[in-house]
């Protein structure tokens, strides 16, 4: 093109189509299974499942995928399948189930501190949040 034109390139736009289900876009270019796993609550043996179950060939990609095949996937999972919003729903009702209960383990949620028996002494600093100094502590 030169400089000061007006005409400008006809731009090659691609048609570009995203895989969304589950309210998630799905990568085009990798592998089915291991597309579907960016979906919270699908992991690697359940997307092998959905995979066998509606008859697709694990090595294609998403971008090679009819609309139909999207379709098969989309209604597999939300018949067979407790993903996203439903999921995180029932885990912190789950969690606030416990806390209301006053079990051992719903205290341990109420004051952030580890759950599954580790040690807190030193460690646990995910859960605990960063170090606060204790006024007066001198050994």
């Amino acid at each position: 093109m030169k400089k000061g034109s007006d005409i400008t390139e006809p731009r090659l736009e691609r048609n570009i189509k995203l895989a969304r289900i589950a309210g998630v876009n799905l990568p085009d270019g990798k592998r089915v299974p291991i597309s579907l796993t960016y979906i919270t609550g699908i992991g690697a043996s359940s997307a092998k499942i959905i995979c066998e179950a509606l008859g697709l060939d694990q090595s294609r990609r998403m971008n090679e995928l009819t609309d139909s095949e999207m379709l098969q996937i989309r209604e597999y999972i939300d018949a067979n399948f407790e993903v996203e919003g439903d999921l995180r729903r029932g885990v912190q009702l789950n969690v606030k189930r416990l806390m209301d209960s006053g079990c051992y383990i719903g205290l341990r949620h109420r004051r952030n501190l580890p759950v599954r028996g580790q040690r807190t002494h030193t460690n646990a600093r995910t859960r605990k949040g960063p170090a606060r100094a204790i006024a007066g502590k001198k050994k």
